[in-house]
């Protein structure tokens, strides 16, 4: 009984899609050979670099990786909120 009230209310497709979200992270972190601290690290620094010349939402701000074939990819989602006035 408490199954079906969870399912109609949505409790067991959250969890298995926060279940879902945390394996696909440790397949990409052991795909990409980067510890989860090292891709901190890199998620900072380029929060970092960006924020110099943008106005960022670093909430909304995410680093990834995708595997296309036989290559891997890092994917940024960055919102911009505006470019900031640099003068060379």
């Amino acid at each position: 009984m408490f199954d079906l009230i969870a399912r109609v209310f949505g409790r067991e497709d959250a969890s298995k899609d926060v279940a879902k979200e945390r394996l696909r992270l440790v397949l990409v972190h052991d795909r990409a050979s980067l510890s989860p601290q090292a891709l901190e690290n890199l998620k900072n620094d380029l929060l970092k670099v960006i924020s110099e010349y943008m106005d960022i939402d670093d909430q909304g701000f995410r680093v990834d990786f995708s595997r296309h074939d036989d290559a891997m990819a890092l994917v940024a989602n960055i919102p911009i909120r505006k470019a900031k006035n640099h003068s060379l």
